[in-house]
């Protein structure tokens, strides 16, 4: 068969309604290109990786040339030993041969997710331990100042600069921008639970257009799932996928859905340029704990158990009492302000309760008071004991917000002395929500794995919408972070918090 520019389309999607999928399959990926529909990459996407990768590209450099300056006098050297001829130009590039090597600039993570900067990370890592075994092995001092200074800095400055280029795509997302057309294949119920997700992580820039499902009809036999039209069956996936609209195939576990199906969506998908995603069926598990553990050729997903101890612990607690105590140094002006109009406002400053945190063990937990109780009898319930002893009135006790505590709930200052909890050990500057005792007794088993780890100052409830959470958001919010915590994730709540106390979502 040979290519024939001037074929029409229309023969070809004649022929995929002619014969059958499978047929299809074989033909279509053996098929020349010209008779194939492909994915063009949104010029947007280019742009994105492009500037990801210059932003690495002129950081390092400036750097280096900044180090000209600062890293002399602090290491003693010479201009001409700082930029004795390999040093400069070894450091550069295995600092960026290090980002290529652990696929920093891989369009998959790129605006999205904590990997990418962990890549960065493990990137700075790489380069600065090879420089400075190098180093050591030819004698060159010269390379101290790459080593704990300029490489170091370079990789801290570049991702920030990432993270300012993704709340700008974030921005875009939101307004309908930059997304991904998304095909979901699944039973309804998968494909439903898909859409849920995707309309509420915008920042994902997926929107599901289109899905197939085992009976080719959605929930209770109409023709969409959550107002996504259900464009054929299981059988059909082949043919919507070679039609070339979508970026992303999301595959879940449905009935009739084999592997060999799979195999031959990912050739299709290989020849076409989408991305193929798999559900694993395992709920809020991802990241570090998944694994590949191949049997004979068969791919087998391995799951390995969370892990709260060892060097990652230790950094996260450290960095807990280190940033614990050097944000109570810098806002002590204003934690010393807003006690004072806390107390001009009558009554205490603190408010003490009783929380849950690791291991189901109570603590104290600090904040600066809110609110105020007015307890009256409004209404006295003429009760007798069992004893006959005589009556009892029940009172009841009505909070109210302070005119201080409405503000300081608009921008969670009341939260500010949970500093002093962090610095104590009892929470951490991220982790679950600290729970009440009351709510812990109406806890179901999975809930309670959030006490593996400290409670903490602020988590993904807080970055997420806070009070405008349902109480089932929160628990699964809470377990997401438990199953798949890394200091990177953490990293990433941090720098969230900011732009979600700014904007004061959720607070009540």
């Amino acid at each position: 068969m040979t290519s024939d520019p001037g074929v029409e389309r229309s023969q070809v999607n004649e022929l995929i309604d002619l014969v059958s999928a499978d047929a299809v399959t074989e033909r279509v990926y053996n098929a020349p290109a010209a008779l194939r529909r492909t994915v063009p990459r949104s010029a947007w996407e280019t742009r994105y990786a492009v500037t990801v990768a210059l932003i690495d590209v002129v950081v390092v450099l400036a750097v280096a040339a900044l180090g000209h300056h600062l890293a002399l006098g602090w290491s003693g050297l010479r201009a001409g030993e700082f930029f004795h001829v390999p040093v400069a130009p070894v450091a550069i590039g295995l600092y960026l041969i290090s980002l290529y090597l652990t696929r920093a600039w891989d369009p998959s993570v790129l605006g999205q997710g904590s990997e990418e900067f962990s890549r960065v990370v493990r990137a700075t890592t790489t380069s600065a331990v090879a420089l400075g075994l190098t180093g050591l092995a030819v004698i060159a001092s010269s390379v101290r100042p790459w080593v704990y200074g300029i490489l170091p800095l370079a990789g801290f400055i570049s991702v920030v600069g990432r993270w300012m280029l993704r709340k700008i795509l974030h921005r875009r997302r939101s307004a309908g921008m930059c997304l991904h057309q998304v095909l979901a294949v699944g039973t309804p119920e998968a494909v439903a639970d898909l859409v849920a997700r995707t309309r509420r992580d915008l920042y994902t820039g997926w929107v599901v257009t289109a899905a197939c499902t085992p009976s080719g009809a959605g929930t209770d036999d109409t023709s969409d799932v959550a107002g996504v039209p259900v464009v054929g069956d299981l059988d059909a996936v082949g043919s919507v996928v070679r039609r070339g609209h979508h970026r992303v195939v999301s595959v879940s576990p449905a009935p009739g859905w084999t592997s060999r199906r799979l195999h031959q969506l990912a050739w299709d998908l290989e020849e076409i340029g989408a991305e193929l995603v798999v559900d694993p069926g395992l709920m809020e598990v991802a990241g570090p704990r998944l694994h590949i553990a191949p049997v004979d050729g068969l791919p087998l997903l391995r799951l390995t158990q969370p892990t709260f101890t060892g060097v990652p612990r230790a950094v996260k607690n450290t960095i807990d009492i280190l940033g614990a105590g050097l944000l109570l140094l810098i806002l002590a002006p204003l934690m010393f302000a807003v006690a004072i109009a806390v107390k001009l406002d009558g009554g205490p400053v603190f408010y003490r309760q009783g929380r849950v945190g690791r291991g189901g063990e109570l603590f104290t937990m600090v904040k600066f008071r809110s609110m105020v109780v007015d307890a009256d009898r409004r209404q006295a319930d003429l009760d007798t004991k069992n004893d006959g002893s005589g009556p009892l009135f029940k009172m009841r006790s009505d909070p109210r917000v302070t005119r201080v505590g409405g503000w300081l709930r608009r921008y969670s200052l009341d939260e500010l002395p949970q500093l002093l909890n962090v610095l104590t050990g009892s929470m951490s500057l991220v982790g679950p929500r600290p729970p009440l005792p009351a709510e812990v007794e109406t806890y179901s088993r999975d809930a309670r794995r959030k006490f593996m780890v400290k409670p903490g100052l602020t988590g993904l409830w807080q970055v997420s919408g806070r009070s405008d959470l349902s109480w089932e958001q929160s628990v699964r919010l809470d377990l997401r972070y438990v199953e798949n915590w890394t200091l990177a994730q953490d990293a990433l709540i941090l720098g969230r918090t900011i732009g979600a106390v700014v904007k004061r979502t959720g607070a009540y």
